[in-house]
C-alpha cells in the first residue's frame, strides 16, 4: 500500500525543535506513515532532536525548502545566490542527516515573484538557473540525494509553471540528482490534465504534494484521483502521497499561500479526512466523497 504523509504546515510555521515532539507525535497518531518536513530557515530545527522522534514514531521523514523573499537563483545579485545555495546545501545536509530522500520545493526564485519575459529572455533565464543551480545539484549527488524542483502556479511565479516547462529548463541536469516535485493544487490550475502532468515527468518524478483543489483535504473535491493513481503507477512513482495544506492562523504562513479562510473546522479534521480519502483511494483505486 501506498504511504501516506503529511506537511507540518497544516499545524504550524515555522517548525522548531520546541514543536518537534508534540507536532510527530500528532502525525504519528492521525496514522500517517511519512511527514513533511519545512525547513524555513537554517538552525529552525536538527536532525539530533528529530532523528530520535523520527525513530520513536515510526514516520517516514521528507524535507522541503521555502523560498522567502530574497531567495534567487536567477535574475539577482551574485550574493543573494551564494546564499540561496548555502541555504539549499543546508537543507540537503540535514535531510540526509535524518534519512530523508530528497529535498524538495520551488528552488529558482522567491516565491511570489513574478515578471514578464520574452521567448529569449525566458531561455537566457532558464540558463542562468541552470549555471546556478548546478553546484547545488553536485552536492546533492555527493550526498546520495536528491532535489524535487517543484513547478508553481502563474500567481506564485513567471518562471516555471508547467511540467514541460520545467523539464525543458532542467534539460542536462536531470538525473539521479534532480528531478521533479509535483503538487496537485498547481497542476489543477496550470495543467490541462494532472495525470497527463504526472505522465509527462515519468522517471524524473522525485515526490508528490497532494490536497484539494481548494487546498484543503483532498476528497470530494474537483481533481480526478483514480486518473492520477493510475498515473503515477504506469511511471512507476513508489513514493508518499503527502498532503501539503496550511493553517490559517499563522499569519505569515497564510499570507505567503494566500489563506485567507479556513479550509476546515480543524486543522486535526483536514488531515483525518484527507487521510481517510486517501487510505480508501489507494486501497481501491476509487474516489469517495
Amino acid at each position: 500500500m501506498r504511504a501516506i504523509g503529511i506537511n507540518t504546515w497544516v499545524w504550524t510555521s515555522p517548525l522548531t525543535d520546541e514543536l518537534l515532539p508534540s507536532v510527530l507525535r500528532k502525525v504519528a497518531a492521525l496514522g500517517f506513515d511519512a511527514v513533511e518536513l519545512p525547513l524555513e530557515n537554517p538552525g529552525d530545527w536538527s536532525a539530533d532532536v528529530a532523528g530520535p522522534l523520527l525513530e520513536e514514531t515510526g514516520l517516514r521523514p521528507y524535507v522541503v525548502g521555502a523560498m522567502a523573499p530574497g531567495r534567487d537563483l536567477v535574475a539577482t545579485t551574485p550574493d543573494a545566490v551564494a546564499a540561496t545555495q548555502d541555504y539549499l546545501r543546508a537543507c540537503l545536509d540535514l535531510a540526509v542527516a535524518i534519512g530523508a530522500p530528497s529535498v524538495c520545493g520551488p528552488f529558482y526564485a522567491a516565491t511570489g515573484r513574478v515578471w514578464r519575459m520574452s521567448a529569449a529572455e525566458r531561455d537566457a533565464a532558464y540558463a542562468e538557473w541552470r549555471e546556478h543551480l548546478a553546484p547545488v545539484a553536485a552536492h546533492a549527488g555527493e550526498r546520495g540525494a536528491r532535489l524535487g524542483i517543484e513547478p508553481l502556479n502563474r500567481y506564485e511565479t513567471s518562471l516555471v509553471n508547467t511540467t514541460e516547462q520545467a523539464l525543458t529548463a532542467l534539460d542536462g541536469l536531470l538525473g539521479p540528482a534532480v528531478g521533479l516535485a509535483l503538487d496537485t493544487y498547481h497542476l489543477g490550475i496550470e495543467e490541462r490534465s494532472s495525470a497527463g502532468a504526472v505522465r509527462t515527468a515519468g522517471e524524473h518524478l522525485v515526490h508528490l504534494q497532494v490536497c484539494g483543489n481548494d487546498r484543503g483535504a483532498p476528497g470530494g473535491d474537483q481533481t480526478d484521483w483514480p486518473a492520477l493513481l493510475r498515473a503515477l503507477d504506469e511511471v512507476g512513482y513508489t513514493g508518499p502521497l503527502n498532503i501539503e495544506s496550511f493553517t490559517a492562523d499563522n499569519a505569515s504562513i497564510a499570507t505567503a499561500a494566500s489563506i485567507w479562510r479556513p479550509l476546515a473546522p480543524t486543522q486535526d479534521q483536514l488531515a483525518n479526512d484527507g487521510l481517510a480519502f486517501l487510505r480508501e483511494l489507494t486501497s481501491t483505486g476509487r474516489a469517495t466523497a
